[in-house]
Formats: C-alpha cells, structure tokens, sequence
C-alpha cells in the first residue's frame, strides 16, 4: 500500500517538473535567421521575451512570439499554471526541408535557389527558487 501511494506521490512531481512545449514546423525562414532571434529571449520571464520580440525589427521575432504564446496556452489550459511564473527554459531552431528551385542563368545553364525552412520548438518551465 506504501508503495503504490509513493508511486502516485512521485508521479505528480515528475508532471509538475515536465517543461510544457510548443512547437512550429515548417516555417518559411531559414534556420540561421531565426536563431538569432531565438538567442535573445532564451532563459527570459514571459513577459521580458514577448516585450523584447514586440521591439524586434526581425520577421522571425513574430514567429517566436506566436510559438511563445502557443506555450503559455499550453501550460495554463493543459497544466494549470500561472503564466507570471514561466520563464524560456530552452528555444531551439532545426532545419525544416528545402524546396529546390530553379532559375534560368547564361548560357542555357541554370542556377540553384534554396528555399530554406525551418522548426521552432520552445520548452518553458517553472522559476524555481533556491
């Protein structure tokens, strides 16, 4: 009897300790440029990242933020957690596929366009204190 309610014990803490994740995939930017937007908000409060990203002048800041609200939904409606208290525990940036395209150069010959994309993924976890 023991163990099974130290098993339900433990289970609960292992689900408050699990960081809650969004995720976008696909986006039609390369992995490089969002990453460098992604590095300015890494280890941020909420509410310091979605302030830092509205004064962004980079298109991969609206991105981010949309990826960073899609995790506090996450974690308010799924997790019963309080925004104020979330920060950015990871961001990473993965390359997505490539669309391969084609365009006409001199004589007869045709040059390669990239179209890059990529996958935005945010982890956000609970500020523990001490």
């Amino acid at each position: 009897m023991a163990d099974k309610k130290k098993k339900e014990e433990t289970e609960e803490i292992e689900e408050e300790a699990r960081p809650v994740t969004a995720t976008a995939k696909y986006v039609r930017m390369s992995a490089r440029k969002v990453r460098l937007v992604a590095d300015t908000v890494r280890g941020k409060q909420i509410a310091d990242a979605q302030a830092a990203l509205a004064f962004s002048t980079k298109a991969a800041a609206k991105v981010i933020s949309k990826v960073i609200s899609s995790a506090v939904a996450n974690a308010e409606n799924n997790h019963d957690l309080n925004a104020d208290e979330l920060f950015v525990s990871s961001i990473f940036v993965n390359e997505g596929p490539t669309l391969k395209r084609y365009r006409p150069r001199a004589m007869g010959r045709a040059g390669q366009i990239r179209k890059r994309s990529s996958h935005v993924t945010v982890k956000l976890d609970l500020r523990r204190e001490g």
